[in-house]
């Protein structure tokens, strides 16, 4: 597993797998995000089968599958839900935590500086810098 810190609360990882999800539940993440669509991917990693396993390790599993064409607002706002209504962090994964850092910076637009944004996802090696335009038009919403 390759688990990369955002922010204190939320941390991004390329696709796990169901023998994954007790380290993660060591790791202290309460809450799993899945943002990789199930067609992207063969029948042992889809959502359910990582639900059934976060689960039985007493975690919170939420299903936001996305893609950067179909990526929309209502995927943005389900986003900050799942990490506002857990009780711990939250670890969201896709095919490389690209998606899922995209998603997390479009809902902390307005909430922290596009600087901060793009500086917290680039420490954590996701280089979103060409978002800036979009970061701040959402911003000044």
């Amino acid at each position: 597993m390759d688990i990369r810190q955002i922010c204190p609360t939320y941390a991004v990882s390329p696709q796990i797998a169901a023998e994954d999800v007790p380290a993660i539940a060591a790791a202290g993440f309460t809450t799993i995000i899945c943002n990789r669509p199930d067609a992207e991917i063969p029948p042992s990693h889809h959502a359910d089968v990582i639900e059934t396993a976060a689960t039985a390790a007493g975690l919170k599993f939420v299903i936001i599958p996305v893609t950067h064409q179909s990526l929309n607002q209502d995927m943005v706002q389900a986003q900050k839900e799942a990490l506002a209504s857990s009780d711990g962090p939250c670890l969201a994964y896709c095919a490389s935590g690209t998606r899922s850092s995209i998603v997390w910076s479009l809902g902390q637009a307005g909430d922290m500086t596009t600087d901060d944004i793009i500086a917290a996802t680039a420490a954590a090696g996701y280089d979103l810098a060409g978002m800036r335009p979009q970061l701040d038009a959402l911003a000044g919403r």
